[in-house]
């Protein structure tokens, strides 16, 4: 009986320390799993947006988030087009609703660009008439080419590239003049996106040289310019009033605020102004 308990006893120790063993394996396992996960570390964008759900960002945040990310493809296709980087980042935000507008999300659209003589993909979508017809894109970059091109290839806009690429503001301007949108607060809103959040900023960049600020007599560059426009406006000229340039024009002081939905009769010289009832154009955009 002696002798039977105790190889009994010896029979549960083993069993014991066998147990033992196989737990130490696990409890490895466990801790490199947890060690890999500690690793998977999301890049971090400007002001912790990354860390940040998409349905939680503010609309700054999306702004900014956009900014953070197709700033690079802004200045590469200003250093080939000529297109000011700042602009091209400011109609990308307007346009695209910080690149969460449905056309941006359906069609990578950046910039509402229609079909016109497109042969490429398309999709339909409500604009300033039921289902019209805009380009579709594979890559967000292609979108940007896209815009660039377009500027670039339609006589239309050939005035803009005569400005220069620092000066947001007349290529601001001269887009709407050229029948960019039909919206006649959109230069103020152009230049309104590129002010806020330093959009020059990309352009000084590209040029190579610090933001300054604007000299105070700069007005006196555009007193050299012939005093009517290539779309046949009147740019205003040291000692020009709203009489006299009615008087030249044959038209009506009140026609000629009309025209430019002047509130009074202040006008500064390098102004353009329309002298002529405009002609609604159909928009070339979103």
């Amino acid at each position: 009986m002696a002798v039977f308990l105790t190889s009994c006893g010896g029979s549960k120790k083993v069993t014991s320390t066998s147990r033992t063993k196989k737990s130490t394996p696990r409890q490895t396992s466990v801790t490199k799993i947890e060690r890999s996960t500690k690793e998977i570390i999301p890049e971090k964008l400007p002001n912790d947006i990354g860390r940040k759900p998409t349905t939680a960002l503010s609309y700054k945040e999306r702004v900014q988030h956009y900014i953070y990310e197709f700033s690079g493809i802004a200045k590469s296709e200003m250093k080939t087009y000529g297109v000011p980087a700042s602009i091209t980042l400011a109609q990308g935000i307007l346009e695209s609703g910080a690149g969460y507008g449905d056309l941006t999300s359906r069609a990578k659209n950046h910039f509402g660009i229609k079909c016109h003589d497109w042969e490429g993909d398309r999709v339909y979508h409500d604009d300033d008439r039921l289902q019209e017809c805009f380009r579709k894109y594979d890559e967000a970059s292609e979108s940007f080419r896209d815009h660039s091109l377009f500027l670039k290839n339609r006589k239309r806009y050939a005035r803009l590239f005569t400005f220069n690429q620092k000066d947001y503001k007349s290529w601001a301007r001269g887009l709407r003049e050229a029948g960019y949108a039909t919206d006649r607060k959109y230069p103020e809103k152009l230049i309104g996106i590129i002010e806020k959040y330093r959009l020059y900023e990309f352009d000084n960049e590209v040029l190579g040289r610090k933001h300054r600020k604007k000299p105070k007599k700069r007005e006196d560059v555009v007193i050299t310019v012939a005093s009517v426009s290539q779309n046949g406006d009147h740019v205003v000229q040291k000692g020009d009033t709203l009489y006299s340039i009615s008087r030249r024009y044959k038209i009506s002081v009140q026609e000629l605020k009309v025209f430019n939905n002047l509130a009074d009769n202040n006008i500064k010289i390098g102004q353009v102004l329309k002298v002529t009832a405009e002609n609604e154009e159909e928009e070339d955009f979103n």
